[in-house]
């Protein structure tokens, strides 16, 4: 019979990702929505979860089961209308382009610095405008479905997106710098090489 081992490291990190995802809900039930739309936390958990976990099973495993708990809870609450009570339109488009996010994480964040952190938070706002924004503009009326549709649907997504690029930044600086001051208070949770766990 296999052991389970205890990797505190793991449980450090999926803790900092389930604290910040509760921000998320948080600030969701406790604001204007409109005044705060996409000023979330789901671009910094991508970053964090892509950057500091060895296993790619992790990485994407974690990250993405707190973007679904949180969904399902908005779904079911103050989303309700939007939703069948399990997904929204377009549930698809988030999840690939939070899925890229994630994958941004692993690739631009190989060890924990400002510019590295800075730069992936860039990519990560433009994957997240492109990608969910191509969901709202394809086959929908509203827009021509042509370049210059597409180009409208971009447009009028930007006021959405500089609150997504703050929250990831505010978050991200949150969720990197807690990491990284535990890590140094507890050198066990150190690994060698890449940033994982």
């Amino acid at each position: 019979m296999s052991k389970v081992q205890f990797n505190p490291r793991t449980v450090i990190l999926v803790c900092i990702i389930l604290l910040i995802t509760l921000f998320r809900l948080l600030v969701t039930f406790n604001t204007d929505v409109l005044a705060f739309a996409n000023f979330s936390s789901i671009g910094a958990v991508a970053l964090f979860g892509g950057a500091y976990f060895k296993s790619w099973g992790k990485a994407f495993a974690f990250p993405l089961l707190s973007l679904f708990l949180s969904d399902f809870v908005l779904a079911n609450t103050i989303y309700k209308a939007y939703s069948n009570g399990f997904s929204y339109d377009g549930w698809h488009w988030t999840y690939l382009a939070f899925a890229l996010m994630v994958l941004a994480g692993r690739l631009i964040i190989r060890r924990p610095k400002v510019l590295n952190i800075f730069a992936a938070a860039m990519v990560t706002v433009v994957i997240h405008w492109i990608v969910t924004d191509f969901g709202v503009w394809f086959q929908n009326p509203s827009y021509t479905q042509d370049a210059a549709g597409f180009w409208l649907c971009l447009e009028r997504a930007i006021p959405f997106e500089r609150n997504f690029l703050a929250g990831t930044l505010i978050y991200g600086s949150l969720m990197f710098g807690a990491f990284e001051f535990i890590k140094a208070k507890y050198p066990a949770l150190k690994r060698p090489g890449l940033l994982a766990a």
